[in-house]
């Protein structure tokens, strides 16, 4: 569905010291810098997949997503969606994609959500029955039966997204770039979002590429995550297998007093949040270190979890060299 090869876009971006004198001399004399925001990117992403899309800010990611939606044009390499080489813009390829980015909007702001949907439905050529259809579908998935009529301006943030994502699915595109798209959103609207994808995906066997600083997104939605840095590819595998390799110790959480020695000898101190404490285990002692916990009067609510994702990113992002070996996608999910 997406193949990309050695991509790269770079950017040739205008530099001059602060002052009249200096920008009195940049009209007829500039310097220019060349930002490689993506230098070498190559991935495969096959029907039906649900990809995370991970980076630090100015990673490359959204830069990637536009070239894959055929917004900019690449420096260089070979980019393939749906058969399509996106930069051409054809139409057959802008009725199976779309891009939604959470900090965009295309609803029309003192109109009604449903004006913007018949709108692009028009622009898409999409049949009334069909288009009767898929808005149906929607407003179920969605929930949107109260929110068609109010001006956009009175709806919130949340409520805003959710007919954002009924605009850019109106033509049912089998391919999803999405740009931060629960970003801003309260933690009950952020769960909406990801159910409604999930339910998306799974529906029409739609392929999901996803970017998120919020990593609950990620490990709901993307068994397959795919990180950047600088341009530059520095994992393409599983979730599960990223998580292990950059820091495979155990989580262990509980309510209940131990004496600090104690602790000491179970695990390293990660927190102390009142009554709870988490520990980190090596893997290998969690079955001894559970069982003493078990057998001291007062422990309660036990927990055995991997250390959160966030986690895991910083220490990739701190330390490329720790990173795991790029592997190839294991197929769709």
């Amino acid at each position: 569905m997406i193949e990309v090869r050695d991509l790269k876009k770079h950017f040739k971006v205008h530099k001059r010291p602060p002052g009249l004198a200096a920008a009195l001399r940049s009209v007829v004399r500039r310097t220019y810098d060349t930002v490689k925001a993506v230098d070498g990117v190559s991935f495969r992403i096959e029907r039906g997949e649900r990809v995370g899309f991970l980076g630090p800010n100015g990673a490359g990611k959204t830069t990637t997503l536009k070239v894959l939606a055929g917004l900019l044009h690449p420096t260089a390499g070979e980019v393939t969606v749906a058969a399509h080489r996106p930069q051409k813009r054809a139409a057959a390829f802008l009725r199976q994609i779309t891009l939604v980015m959470g900090q965009k909007q295309q609803l029309i702001w003192d109109l009604p959500p449903a004006d913007t949907w018949t709108l692009n439905g028009a622009v898409f050529g999409v049949a009334a029955a069909e288009y009767a259809k898929t808005l149906a579908e929607l407003t179920e998935l969605l929930d949107l039966k109260e929110l068609a009529q109010k001006p956009t301006r009175q709806l919130s943030l949340g409520e805003r997204m959710k007919c954002e994502l009924a605009a850019a699915l109106l033509h049912r595109p089998t391919t999803l770039f999405l740009d931060e798209p629960t970003i801003g959103l309260d933690v009950a609207m952020q769960v909406t979002i990801r159910e409604f994808i999930r339910e998306y995906n799974q529906r029409h066997d739609a392929t999901v590429m996803l970017t998120s600083h919020y990593m609950d997104d990620v490990v709901a939605l993307c068994p397959r995550v795919i990180v950047i840095d600088g341009g530059r590819l520095i994992h393409d595998g599983d979730l599960r297998a990223l998580v292990k390799a950059m820091m495979p110790d155990k989580r262990v959480s509980f309510s209940g007093a131990v004496a600090a020695e104690v602790l000491d000898r179970l695990g390293r101190l990660v927190s102390r949040d009142g009554a709870r404490t988490t520990l980190e285990v090596a893997e290998h002692r969690l079955r001894e270190v559970i069982g003493h916990l078990l057998g001291v009067d007062g422990i309660g609510d036990l927990a055995i979890e991997d250390p959160p994702l966030e986690d895991v990113m910083r220490k990739l992002f701190k330390d490329k060299t720790a990173a795991p070996t790029p592997v190839e996608s294991q197929g769709a999910t």
